[in-house]
């Protein structure tokens, strides 16, 4: 199968061409960024395309089966305000427009857990714990709000093209092995637990992403892909009523138990939630 890789050239972007091409597909690598001179695979093309170009992008889409949409600027302080949103935005409008006019019908977006507004605003909100997928958005950041704008873009594109099917991946911190997990934790020992202590192996979130491609969806569905427990060595239940002793819980927490729930991931994508690095 020939798939298309938007934001190719960064870490999990990377992490899906690799796979893709272990498992035998010819991909079509697109991003802003120069190619990678050491790469010689036969079966990857490396398009330098701005996201913002859509007619570029309509040319580079042409032919694949399949869209997996990774490029974005990745939080709300690397860049201001309204290149955060407005390039987030845009390149996801392009993206799956562009390859719905090509007569793609898979797309799969990597997004983020932020859409619903954790991890950056002034005021931690919850509804409940866990957390799914129809938790409502809270977000303040121009970095969340242009994830759940992106959201909305897909249901708007499934409901209006009916072959479509588009599955957004809720990502948290994507970490690469137990190493990097530690110095997430690390960096981000917040004591209010901005981020809810989570994070998303890459192993498991290239699994998730895969799984996605081949699994009997319709129309836009979300899906959460996290770990499966915390990365503190703290009881969930003690860390909710230290920290959130207002929300309400669905069940109770044992251990280290997320507090993300990723039931629905398991059933549709046919992926285990494991921690797999």
């Amino acid at each position: 199968m020939k798939l298309a890789a938007t934001g190719g050239r960064d870490r999990v972007g990377q992490a899906f061409v690799a796979r893709a091409l272990a498992e035998g597909n010819i991909v079509a690598g697109i991003d802003p960024k120069v190619a990678d001179p050491n790469s010689q695979s036969k079966a990857l093309s490396q398009l330098v395309i701005d996201g913002r170009d859509y007619h570029a992008l309509r040319e580079a889409l042409s032919g694949c089966a399949a869209l997996i949409h990774a490029a974005a600027i990745s939080g709300p302080n690397r860049y201001p305000a309204h290149e955060v949103h407005n390039n987030n935005v845009a390149g996801s409008f392009n993206a799956r427009f562009a390859a719905i006019d090509c007569g793609i019908t898979r797309i799969r977006q990597v997004s983020s857990i932020n859409a619903f507004g954790i991890g950056y605003g002034r005021v931690l909100r919850f509804d409940c714990f866990p957390i799914d997928e129809a938790h409502p958005t809270y977000c303040e950041d121009p970095y969340s709000l242009s994830k759940w704008i992106c959201e909305q873009q897909a249901d708007c594109l499934a409901r209006r093209y009916e072959t479509v099917a588009i599955a957004r991946l809720g990502f948290h911190p994507v970490c690469e092995d137990r190493a990097a997990e530690a110095e997430f934790c690390n960096r981000n020992a917040d004591p209010v637990g901005l981020h809810l202590w989570g994070d998303t192996p890459e192993q498991l979130a290239v699994d998730a992403g895969m799984h996605s491609l081949t699994a009997d969806l319709t129309g836009y569905e979300v899906f959460f892909v996290t770990a499966p427990e915390t990365f503190p060595d703290e009881d969930s239940g003690k860390l909710a009523a230290a920290h959130f002793p207002t929300v309400p819980r669905a069940r109770s927490f044992s251990d280290r138990a997320s507090f993300f729930s990723t039931s629905k991931a398991e059933k549709l994508l046919g992926c285990s939630c494991q921690r797999m690095c």
